[in-house]
């Protein structure tokens, strides 16, 4: 082993299915007592240690907002233009809030049909109508309920329809959400646009959102009350004005995800992203040893992404024999820079007991693919095979044929030839369709409680303490006849 290396060596070559723990005595009297929360990063923690990963065929609109609903994180992936990466981060973060702090607005002079079309595109009910275009100065409110379904008003202007201001509640920028709710209330109204003394628009607070707030206690958002999102960027080309335009649409934080993350080029990348951008949360990887984890620290990185080669998307390992047995890898970084970068494990979850002993062993969250994709929240359709009655979905690696085409199809045709001529390490596959990824994340809270459960503990940090501080008292190495009677079903 490479003398920088300082793990021990009964984890050499070892993954999660060499291992179980030992059972403890349980201290819990109802496992749904349990708390699941860990560190994304120093200062953004996670109800549900689970984010999903930043793949077009795992991650887009549709998984982000579910991710985050459900206490995870969803990253929106790079395979597409900024435009339309910014779109769907604006897109999550409007979807709820305590206070919508910049509403969509018309004008005064708008038609019904204009109205109509718009309320449809952005999938509102409500539309907050100013005096004139962009001066922000509030004139009323249009709903829904005020567009007549009459054709023939097509024609006709929003102020027929609107309640003006005059007759509007209205409130100041700083109402708290309890008070929100109490005026909504009282005056048995569904939005409450909040205004200056110059009727200037300052937010808008509706009750479809207040009671998101009151019901999801653990869903993951950051102060303002929005849902967490990131999203992922690049080492070259666009990554700077990418990383921009993200972070002015308000993505909570960045994954720079390369093939090889202990690399000059990661290190060029963040050396420029540090030098032009204040506050701005990055998660770098992917490394497999404690020299990279190393190496992102002490380029400044907010968490360490450790996994090369062990997913089901990638076919690095078959292709160029590099990588490290998952568990090793994580476990080696941890001895790296553990308790100084938080870690976050990706790939080579086939079980629920995967995840939880990769948090037992370094991890602070576990990022998923394969293990979300073919859900109805995942982009892509559903292909039906009448042969076999079966439905399945599309799931591939960033680095497929296929992906690299789909994300390069509006380049130059140099670009692109470049790309497709560079040998993959990612594959395209079919899997199952699965439904509903709210049903998996379920499970796999479920799951992971059990299992903090029966390491004697009543949180997530408990256990993974335990197990951190002396890890061979409490987890059993496997001969291959244990793990077949452990893991062959």
């Amino acid at each position: 082993m490479h003398s920088n290396q300082t793990v021990d060596g009964q984890w050499v070559g070892k993954t999660f299915d060499d291992f179980l723990f030992r059972p403890q005595k349980g201290e819990t009297t109802s496992r749904t007592n349990i708390t699941l929360a860990s560190r994304l990063t120093g200062n953004v923690a996670l109800e549900l240690p689970i984010v999903s990963s930043n793949m077009d065929s795992v991650t887009g609109l549709g998984m982000a907002q579910t991710m985050a609903l459900e206490g995870g994180l969803g990253v929106i992936h790079r395979g597409q233009s900024i435009e339309k990466q910014v779109d769907t981060v604006t897109k999550v973060k409007r979807s709820h809030s305590a206070v919508i702090e910049h509403p969509l607005c018309l004008p005064v002079g708008t038609t019904i049909a204009q109205a109509r079309v718009f309320a449809r595109r952005h999938n509102i009910n409500g539309i907050l109508i100013e005096t004139h275009p962009g001066n922000g100065t509030l004139a009323g409110v249009l709903t829904r309920r005020d567009i007549p379904w009459d054709k023939s008003a097509e024609e006709r202007r929003v102020e027929e329809f609107m309640t003006p201001f005059e007759r509007l509640q209205t409130s100041h920028r700083e109402v708290s959400a309890d008070e929100a709710e109490k005026i909504m209330f009282a005056g048995r109204i569904e939005r409450l646009p909040l205004v200056d003394n110059e009727r200037q628009i300052q937010g808008l607070v509706t009750r479809k959102d207040l009671r998101f707030l009151r019901e999801r206690p653990f869903a993951s958002k950051d102060a303002k009350g929005r849902l967490l999102t990131a999203a992922a960027i690049g080492c070259r080309g666009d990554f700077l004005e990418r990383a921009e335009a993200l972070q002015q649409a308000g993505a909570d934080c960045l994954f720079i995800d390369i093939a090889h993350g202990h690399s000059d080029v990661m290190g060029d990348a963040l050396s420029q992203l540090r030098q032009r951008f204040d506050n701005l949360l990055l998660v770098c990887g992917n490394v497999a040893t404690g020299d990279g984890a190393r190496f992102l620290r002490d380029a400044g990185v907010d968490a360490v992404k450790v996994g090369v080669g062990p997913g089901r998307g990638c076919r690095t390992r078959l292709e160029t024999g590099a990588g490290v047995p998952q568990l090793q890898a994580i476990r080696e970084v941890w001895a790296a820079v553990g308790g100084e970068v938080p870690i976050m494990a990706d790939g080579g979850v086939r079980h629920d007991k995967d995840i939880f002993l990769a948090l037992a062993c370094g991890a602070d969250t576990v990022m998923l693919g394969s293990a979300l994709s073919g859900t109805d929240e995942a982009p892509g359709r559903v292909i039906e095979d009448p042969a076999t009655n079966t439905k399945k979905k599309i799931y591939r690696g960033m680095t497929s044929p296929e992906a690299v085409f789909e994300s390069l199809y509006d380049t130059d045709e140099e670009t692109l030839n470049t790309a497709l001529e560079t040998p993959p390490e990612g594959q395209e596959i079919q899997v199952p369709y699965r439904g509903s990824v709210v049903d998996i994340l379920q499970r796999i809270r479920g799951h992971l409680r059990s299992a903090v459960s029966y390491a004697g503990e009543s949180s997530l940090q408990g256990a993974r303490s335990k197990i951190l501080n002396d890890p061979f008292a409490y987890l059993i190495p496997l001969t291959e006849s244990a793990r077949r009677e452990s893991y062959e079903r």
